[in-house]
């Protein structure tokens, strides 16, 4: 399963954590309204382990805040060095309510 978020692609959209890899990346919350709704960014982080960051978040409570009535994350897997960059861009381009850098 994959999703393109941006320029990049990503692995997901996945409704549960355990489906990501415990690899460094950047992970993006998505939520939506419906099954025939488009996805929206919610969230945007990166994180050495991704599973770990996103089963753990305390923003988590933000995320639910939304009121969508489905969400999943995705997963770009990144060295340290791009998972930043490709934070920062996906941040910039999406401005996702939830999280601030």
């Amino acid at each position: 399963m994959s999703i393109n978020i941006g320029s990049y692609h990503a692995e997901g959209p996945f409704g549960n954590e355990n489906n990501l890899q415990a690899r460094s990346g950047v992970y993006v919350i998505l939520g939506r309204h419906s099954t025939a709704s488009t996805w929206n960014v919610v969230d945007v982080g990166e994180s050495q382990n991704i599973r770990e960051r996103v089963s753990n978040h305390n923003r988590a409570p933000c995320w639910r805040g939304q009121e969508h009535a489905e969400l999943s994350v995705a997963a770009i897997y990144a060295d340290a060095y791009n998972r930043m960059l490709i934070e920062r861009q996906l941040r910039a381009q999406f401005t996702p309510p939830c999280g601030l850098i």
